[in-house]
């Protein structure tokens, strides 16, 4: 053999030896990409269940107490059942949307989405302290009122509470998702010390 003959069949080689590599990393990237896309929608899908159950729960003890209460008490039951019929059905919708997605996710669409969900419950966290300010706002208002107070004190206590269960459960979501920051910075091609390239097959 030449050497002419025998530098072409050492490239040949280098080269069916890169693409199996490349191929098989692509695979192996691929496979991340999935993983990382179904904790992500696993873990929408439980928030929604955990907003359900809350949902569920308010709702039917609202309906049963507000008949045997009287007063503030009787209006505090009254909008922890209609609140929570917004919630329920949020929490449906949330859920139904977290199971009807594509099958083969892209890295931009799978980390688009991610980051896209954070946005969300920091959006609704502030929106969450608003409603705990409109809940001790009406029970002060109560205190300079001859009209139904006990309906502005029962009103302003559900309000308060639901503001304060959502702001906890929307903090607690954004930091479950905020943990996972590492799979996303390894599905961006990031090394133990830089930057590297992660190619999808």
């Amino acid at each position: 053999m030449n050497g002419y003959s025998s530098s072409a069949l050492r490239m040949a080689l280098l080269l069916l030896f890169a693409a199996a590599t490349a191929a098989l990393w692509g695979q192996t990237s691929t496979a991340d990409l999935l993983h990382f896309d179904q904790a992500r929608l696993g873990h929408q899908r439980t928030a929604m269940l955990v907003l359900g159950g809350w949902a569920a729960g308010n709702i039917a003890t609202g309906l049963t107490w507000r008949s045997r209460s009287t007063g503030q008490n009787r209006y505090f039951h009254e909008m922890n059942a209609l609140w929570n019929g917004v919630n329920l059905g949020i929490a449906a919708l949330g859920y139904w949307s977290a199971g009807h997605v594509a099958d083969s996710p892209t890295l931009y669409g799978a980390i688009n989405e991610h980051y896209g969900f954070q946005k969300i419950l920091l959006l609704n966290a502030g929106l969450d302290l608003g409603y705990m300010a409109g809940g001790l706002y009406l029970m002060e208002r109560a205190k300079n009122t001859d009209q139904r107070p006990e309906r502005l004190r029962g009103y302003g206590r559900s309000i308060l509470l639901q503001g304060a269960f959502l702001f906890a459960f929307d903090l607690a979501n954004y930091f479950i998702s905020a943990g996972r920051e590492k799979e996303v910075r390894m599905l961006l091609g990031a090394a133990e010390n830089g930057i590297g390239m992660v190619i999808y097959w």
